[in-house]
C-alpha cells in the first residue's frame, strides 16, 4: 500500500500481517479522496475501524489536521502505530484501542470526514451513523463514507443524513452520507 497524495505522496504504509483485516485498496482510496476533496483545509478524521491506519494517513496527508482512530485489534493497533511513527505524523493520531461504539460518548470535537469500513461480517453501520447523528459529530459540511459489500443496502435516511451517492468497485461499495439540505 501506498499514500496516493499530498505532502506524503507514494511513501509505503505497512498492511496488518494476517488476513483479520482487509486494507481498503489504492484506487477505491484514490476514488473516495478524490469524490470527497481531494484536499482538505485542516478539519478532523475519525477512522472507526483504523486497520493499519491506511485512510487516516491518507487524510493528514492531504490536509486533515487531526485523525481519532479506533481498532480493537493488538497488532492492527502496532501497525498503525509504526506507519505513523516511520511517517512523522504521531502527533497528528489518537489511537483508541475500543470498539468505536464505547469511544464515540467520549468525543468532543466534530469531523469533517467519518470513514465507516468494519469488517464485513460485524457491520453495524445503520446504528452507529444513528449514534455518530444523535451524537452531533459531523460538521455541517462533512460527510461519512461506508466502504461494503456491493450487496449491501442502507436506508436514503439516517438520523439526520441522508445518502448522496454510491459506487461500486469490484465486490465493494463505497456510500456517502451528507447533512440533509447541504
Amino acid at each position: 500500500m501506498r499514500v496516493v497524495a499530498g505532502h506524503l505522496r507514494s511513501r509505503k504504509i505497512e498492511a496488518v500481517e494476517g488476513m483479520e483485516t482487509r486494507p481498503t485498496a489504492d484506487r477505491i482510496k484514490e476514488a473516495v479522496f478524490s469524490r470527497i476533496g481531494p484536499y482538505f483545509q485542516q478539519g478532523n478524521c475519525l477512522d472507526c475501524y483504523g486497520g493499519s491506519g491506511n485512510i487516516g494517513i491518507e487524510a493528514v496527508s492531504r490536509g486533515i489536521e487531526h485523525v481519532d482512530v479506533c481498532e480493537i485489534m493488538p497488532k492492527a493497533v502496532k501497525t498503525i502505530q509504526k506507519n505513523i511513527r516511520n511517517l512523522k505524523i504521531e502527533s497528528q493520531f489518537q489511537i483508541y484501542e475500543r470498539p468505536v461504539e464505547q469511544v464515540l460518548d467520549q468525543l468532543k470535537k466534530q469531523y469533517t470526514l467519518i470513514y465507516i469500513d468494519p469488517p464485513y461480517a460485524l457491520q453495524q453501520n445503520v446504528s452507529l451513523i444513528q449514534k455518530i447523528s444523535d451524537l452531533n459529530l459531523l460538521e455541517k459540511e462533512g460527510v461519512i463514507v461506508v466502504e461494503s459489500l456491493k450487496e449491501d443496502s442502507f436506508p436514503e435516511k439516517i438520523g439526520q443524513y441522508i445518502l448522496v451517492k454510491e459506487a461500486c468497485y469490484g465486490i465493494t461499495k463505497i456510500s456517502y452520507y451528507e447533512h440533509e439540505g447541504e
